[in-house]
This record gives C-alpha cells, sequence and structure tokens, in this order.
C-alpha cells in the first residue's frame, strides 16, 4: 500500500526537500503541496491524502488553525497531521495535539526518521519528539486531575483496557505492549482502538493526554 502525503511549507527550500526525501521511498507518493494553511485545506480536501506534513509558522492562515479546521472535517477522518517546525514551544505541543495533530516533529529530524514518521502515523500510531513528550506530560500533570466527561467514560474501560492505556501513556507501541502483555500485536492494537472509542479520543496521542487529565496515568 501507497502512503500518500501531502506537504506544506511557506518555504520552498524546505518543502522542496521534505517532498524529494518522500520520493526516495518506495512506499510513498506526494500528492499535493501548499504554502500557507488555506492553501492545505483545499489541497487535502481535494487529494484527501493518508498523511500531512504541516509547517506551524505561514503566512495567513498558520499550520495549527489548518490543523483544526482539518481535524474536524467529518470527511477527512482518516487524515493524519505530522506537525513539522523549528520551534518545540510547549503552546505549539499542546495546541497541535488537541487540534487533532497525531504527531509533532521538529524539522532537523533526519531523512530515515522522517519517513518511519509518516509509516508509524499511516499504522494509525502517534508520534511525538522527545521534547513534545515532555511538554505534554508536564502540562497535563502540572494540574490536579478534575472531573470531565472524558473521565468518566475510562470507568467503562475493562482492566485489560486500563492496562493498556497506562503502557500506551509510556510512550509504548503495540508491539512493545505486546511483548509485555503476551498478547499478539493485533490483540494490543485492539485494546488500544476500542479505549479510544470508549474514551473519545482521535487517536494515541489524545488518548495520552486523557488518561493523565483523568488521573488514570501518572497519579
Amino acid at each position: 500500500m501507497t502512503v500518500r502525503v501531502v506537504v506544506v511549507d511557506d518555504q520552498d527550500l524546505i518543502r522542496g526537500g521534505f517532498v524529494a526525501i518522500i520520493g526516495t521511498a518506495e512506499d510513498m507518493e506526494v500528492v499535493g503541496e501548499a504554502a500557507n494553511g488555506l492553501d492545505a485545506i483545499e489541497v487535502v480536501r481535494e487529494t484527501v491524502p493518508d498523511v500531512v506534513l504541516m509547517d506551524i509558522r505561514m503566512p495567513g492562515m498558520d499550520g495549527l488553525e489548518a490543523t483544526e479546521q482539518l481535524a474536524a472535517d467529518p470527511d477527512l477522518g482518516g487524515v493524519r497531521i505530522i506537525v513539522l517546525t523549528t520551534f518545540e514551544e510547549d503552546a505549539y505541543v499542546l495546541r497541535a495535539i488537541h487540534g487533532g495533530a497525531s504527531g509533532f516533529l521538529g524539522k532537523s529530524v533526519r531523512p530515515a526518521a522522517l519517513l518511519d514518521a509518516i509509516r508509524t502515523v499511516a499504522a494509525g500510531e502517534s508520534l511525538l519528539s522527545p521534547g513534545a513528550t515532555r511538554a505534554l506530560i508536564a502540562h497535563v500533570t502540572s494540574d490536579i486531575p478534575q472531573p470531565s466527561a472524558v473521565g468518566e467514560r475510562f470507568r467503562y474501560l475493562t482492566d485489560r483496557e486500563r492496562e493498556v492505556v497506562l503502557l500506551v501513556a509510556q510512550g509504548l507501541s503495540n508491539e512493545e505492549i505486546a511483548q509485555k502483555l503476551f498478547v499478539t500485536p493485533l490483540t494490543a492494537k485492539t485494546h488500544v482502538n476500542r479505549a479510544m472509542t470508549k474514551v473519545g479520543a482521535r487517536d494515541r496521542a489524545q488518548l495520552v493526554v486523557a488518561a493523565y487529565q483523568s488521573g488514570l496515568a501518572g497519579g
């Protein structure tokens, strides 16, 4: 299966570099490009890619607002967004994840790591760079958990699903969860997907946020 990608960045040189890197992968193709948020929305709606590489700081509509609009479009439920930027600031990380991004990477990422990130997100996993993960966890653990609709929904998880969510919150992949619990990766993925459905999380990143905010993790 070929992963279809849209690249969004206002700098031609950087955008071209990403396009060239993706072009080296036999299992990927670039189906569209954009230089700002408004154009990105149009291109993504026209092409409906698997993954969008989204810059943050762009003229007009920035990448965060574009991400929020794309994630809110029910016709684009299968589109995954990786935010790429030189600025790993807490506010950007949090807004990107809450806005619907499935990944957050610095633009200095190595080519091989970028391709792996695209494959990871296309497969339904979330992806956060170490800096972004620290910022995310630091933020959600800095507040005393408060009762919420999301927190209440954790009550409906089975014991196994709770166990899996805790491992997801530690940053483990499906394969690592499978090894730890002595189950198959498919079984681990099934538990994760069921937990996301019950909690109402779009992806693993939002599941992690919800787990910490509800007090399930980090308590």
